[in-house]
C-alpha cells in the first residue's frame, strides 16, 4: 500500500524537459524517496481498462534503479525465470526467458503527468492488448517528435510511464 508521510518525499520541485528541444515535458513534480508497492489486487475492477493504479501517484515522480525496456537478453536460469523488467511481466520469447538490459535511472511518473506526449506514428512500440504493454522500447514522443518515454498501460502489467534518462533532462526548482 502507499504511504503518504512527509519522510516519502525529498524537498523542492522539478520539471522534466527534452533534451532535443527543451519543452517542458511535465508540470512540476516532486520526488519521491521510493518506488510505491502497488498491489495486483488493486486492478480496474469494473473491467473497463482492467489497468493497475499507477504506480506513482499524479504530482509525483521516483527513479527507477532496475534496467527497463530494450535491449533484452537471455536469462540465465530458464528453469526459474524473473520477470523481465520491475514490476512487469515475464517475457518469453523464440529463445527463451529474457529480462531487461535497458536503461537504468528512468524517470517513473504516473502517465497523466505528461499529457503532451504523443504516440510514435503508427503506434510504434505500443503493442499490447488493452494497451502499450511497454516492453517493446520508447513509445511517446516530445511534440517536437524525437521519442522520450515508454508508456506501460496494459492490463497484465503496471500502469506507469518512463522517461528516457539521455532524451529528457530534469529542472530543479
Amino acid at each position: 500500500m502507499r504511504s503518504g508521510s512527509n519522510k516519502d518525499y525529498k524537498k523542492g520541485m522539478t520539471v522534466f524537459l527534452c533534451s532535443k528541444c527543451g519543452t517542458a515535458i511535465t508540470p512540476e513534480l516532486a520526488e519521491l524517496a521510493a518506488i510505491p508497492d502497488v498491489s495486483d489486487d488493486e486492478r480496474d475492477r469494473d473491467k473497463e481498462t482492467r489497468r493497475a493504479p499507477s504506480t506513482v501517484p499524479r504530482g509525483c515522480y521516483a527513479i527507477d534503479p532496475e534496467p527497463w525496456g530494450p535491449p533484452y537478453v537471455l536469462q540465465d536460469d530458464q528453469e526459474d525465470p524473473k520477470p523481465a523488467q520491475s514490476r512487469g511481466p515475464m517475457v518469453c520469447r523464440e529463445e527463451g526467458f529474457v529480462i531487461s538490459a535497458g536503461s537504468r535511472r528512468t524517470v517513473l511518473l504516473h502517465p497523466d503527468d505528461a499529457v503532451g506526449l504523443q504516440p510514435l506514428p503508427n503506434w510504434e512500440n505500443s503493442d499490447g492488448c488493452c494497451g502499450p504493454a511497454g516492453n517493446e522500447g520508447l513509445s511517446r514522443a516530445c511534440p517536437c517528435g524525437v521519442p522520450v518515454a515508454t508508456l506501460a498501460a496494459d492490463c497484465f502489467g503496471p500502469y506507469e510511464l518512463h522517461l528516457d534518462p539521455v532524451r529528457t533532462y530534469a529542472f530543479c526548482q
